[in-house]
């Protein structure tokens, strides 16, 4: 096992250089020059200069990439530039807010859409599976926009059963106050999805030969359900959960945005509104980090549901 997580460890290697490369060429060749951006329409070839010795882009291309490299391995990117704040404090402050929606959002999100997967899979063609994938076509039709307009409306201004916006500065509060209306409404948008994928995956393995090999042994069908079949239905699963967790991240600016929530994906939105590029350059280098650690994490998660699974 030790083998392993050090060899895929060290073929993270030319991908994280690839991912470097390729920020640095966008951002330096493509993004254009952000002296201009800050100094704004009224400024003067001097100031335009002085900027961009503050930045340190005045420099020869291969000086900024290897100053760009000190501060990914020393996870010091500098101060934003629109707000002076230091950019690793800017992602500390914001992550825990995020965290705090994803993480309950994430794990109740998953048990929902497994147990129903595996409840209407064993009734596949029965009227309760076709009326609850109509239902989930019907609520995946739906924008997102919809439900949080309609459940900031009714359940928070109407009936007063939750903030329209805000956070405060305890967890606790948070998680049971804040966060409870955008996790409600994260939940009605991404439990379809999930349901009508993990259905897929189940009914793969309910056909299996395995599954009549144990009803012929006259094992019971709760533990075919819940022990045979959820076993290796739980691998794609496994992998499109993990796959999704760092851009869930960044995807859930709109919950962020309209709730308030002081996250990740609404300092994205803000910083690409400000032409922040310290700030934008550290989250997509952290995000394809996380993608990587999140792939191995993946792997060794096989391993610990089926011992039989070999990691090569």
């Amino acid at each position: 096992m030790t083998a392993y997580i050090l060899r895929r460890l060290w073929q993270m290697a030319p991908t994280m250089l690839g991912v470097i490369l390729l920020v640095f060429f966008l951002f330096n060749w493509v993004g254009g020059d952000p002296a201009y951006i800050l100094a704004g329409k009224m400024s003067n070839a001097e100031q335009i200069a002085n900027i961009r010795t503050q930045l340190g882009i005045d420099q020869p291309y291969y000086v900024q990439l290897w100053i760009f490299i000190k501060q990914i391995v020393t996870f010091n990117f500098g101060n934003s530039w629109s707000t002076g704040e230091a950019v690793s404090s800017i992602i500390g402050t914001r992550l825990g807010p995020s965290l705090t929606v994803l993480i309950p959002l994430t794990i109740i999100e998953t048990l929902i859409a497994i147990a129903l997967a595996l409840a209407i899979a064993f009734k596949r063609g029965s009227l309760t599976d076709r009326s609850v994938m109509i239902a989930c076509t019907v609520g995946m039709s739906v924008s997102i926009l919809v439900y949080i307009i309609v459940g900031q409306y009714f359940f928070a201004y109407k009936l007063g059963m939750f903030p329209v916006q805000g956070w405060g500065n305890h967890f606790a509060e948070n998680l049971f106050k804040y966060s409870a209306l955008p996790i409600l409404i994260a939940l009605a948008v991404g439990v379809a999805p999930n349901l009508r994928l993990f259905r897929t995956f189940v009914l793969d393995e309910v056909n299996q030969d395995y599954v009549r090999t144990a009803r012929a042994k006259g094992v019971s069908e709760s533990r075919v359900k819940w022990v045979h079949v959820l076993r290796n239905a739980s691998i794609p699963i496994i992998t499109h959960v993990m796959s999704n967790l760092p851009a869930l991240l960044i995807g859930a600016f709109l919950i962020e945005r309209f709730f308030s929530i002081p996250g990740i994906g609404r300092e994205v939105i803000l910083a690409v509104e400000r032409s922040d590029f310290p700030v934008i350059k550290a989250i997509t280098v952290y995000v394809a980090a996380a993608t990587m650690f999140f792939n191995l994490l993946t792997d060794l998660l096989y391993q610990a549901v089926d011992p039989r699974v070999q990691l090569k």
